[in-house]
């Protein structure tokens, strides 16, 4: 694919000159430390873990449950940068698994530890049992690897956000919020950062990579044409995990600084123009069956079917933002990238109740979404979680 920045709207690289400032700094601080990449082949984890792997690190160990995107990910950096002096290492392990406790007891010894794990999809709310599963990878196993982190003498602790936890409407943007929670009890024990940011253009599972593979399988694009949103590209999501890593202090959340040059963008948009940029006429459908049947003829003359409806779904935003009225900004470190300041807040007693809850339905094996839904109110009152019965899986 040609470059993702046209069709996101945008003719620079957003970090830069962030980035390139502090490059020499960069260069000497991980040539000489160590690191640990936990979900690390997915769209983000890979771009960090090539951030990271290009700058010479002294050791790289990088873990995924995906041993396929794993596979890939060791072929694209043999390809693109072929090898380092340190020791990189690849496992393909589940962080919540006994196994991976082995790996960690076994040596566990990183100056940074970043974790990109996640269950990133607002769909992943559809049934109380993926949700539960959101809740162990989102929560519990940050918690867990938290607490590795602070055993083994870790330097620094970082875990990746999302801009939808900033007031979240969705139980996906709710978990990671909670997330940062526990980040900021652990942040008394061991320093933390974090990044939220918008979404990643063409990322594993996103829409915009299901442009690709609707192509690919001779399909029709389907996209809303209501919804608009922020980008940055898989580059980008690792420049910003990694400043917030290296340069973070403790508690700080980066963000990338809205201007000009993040340019709000409906998915309706983006398809039209990348299915211009690899030479097709978008053909607007007035239905899924038009548009499946279409798919037989119009490719042939230049021209692909497409569905741009409005959005009707739970969980939707209806727009992004990275910090709330009440939050902390520091807004002169950085060009492009804006830190919101955090003091150490917390309720102990509400987050160990969280988890003892969580333990009691997980052991009960019985739980419903509402129960769910109640716990994380109780450490986010103000949530407001949009439920409207419809869910991603039920659209083309």
């Amino acid at each position: 694919m040609k470059s993702i920045l046209p069709l996101i709207g945008r003719e620079k690289e957003l970090f830069i000159d962030d980035v390139g400032k502090c490059e020499a700094d960069l260069q000497k601080i991980i040539s000489s430390s160590s690191f640990l990449v936990l979900g690390g082949a997915g769209t983000i984890g890979q771009a960090v873990t090539k951030e990271i792997f290009k700058r010479n690190p002294l050791k790289l160990h990088v873990v995924d449950v995906s041993e396929n995107n794993m596979v890939e990910l060791v072929r694209d950096l043999r390809s693109s940068h072929g090898y380092i002096d340190g020791d990189f290492q690849t496992f393909a392990l589940d962080i919540g698994s006994v196994e991976y406790d082995s790996f960690i007891s076994a040596d566990g010894k990183y100056e940074y530890v970043l974790n990109l794990s996640a269950l990133k999809h607002v769909r992943s709310e559809k049934d109380p049992y993926t949700l539960m599963r959101m809740i162990s990878v989102n929560v519990l196993n940050t918690e867990k690897t938290l607490l590795q982190s602070i055993a083994k003498g870790a330097k620094k602790y970082f875990c990746v956000s999302t801009d939808k936890a900033t007031n979240p409407v969705n139980m996906m943007g709710a978990s990671k919020r909670i997330m940062e929670m526990f980040l900021m009890r652990r942040s008394l024990e061991i320093d933390v950062s974090t990044a939220r940011f918008a979404n990643v253009a063409f990322s594993d599972g996103s829409l915009l990579h299901g442009f690709n593979q609707r192509i690919q399988k001779n399909q029709p694009v389907v996209a809303p044409k209501d919804v608009k949103r922020y980008f940055v590209t898989p580059q980008e999501s690792g420049e910003l995990c990694l400043m917030s890593c290296i340069y973070g202090e403790n508690r700080d959340i980066f963000y990338p600084k809205l201007s000009e040059e993040l340019h709000l963008i409906t998915f309706a948009e983006i398809a039209a123009k990348y299915l211009r940029q690899i030479g097709y006429e978008p053909y607007p459908c007035d239905s899924e069956d038009q548009a499946r049947e279409l798919t037989l003829s119009l490719p042939k003359i230049g021209k692909w079917p497409c569905l741009f409806s409005d959005s009707d779904t739970t969980g939707e935003k209806d727009f992004e933002e990275f910090f709330t009225e009440n939050e902390i900004l520091g807004l002169d470190s950085y060009e492009h990238i804006g830190v919101i300041k955090n003091a150490p807040v917390f309720n102990q007693k509400i987050l160990e109740r969280f988890l003892s809850k969580i333990s009691e339905l997980k052991t009960s094996k019985k739980w419903g979404k509402e129960d769910l839904v109640a716990l994380f109110r109780e450490l986010i009152p103000e949530f407001n979680h949009k439920e409207v019965g419809k869910y991603l899986d039920g659209k083309m």
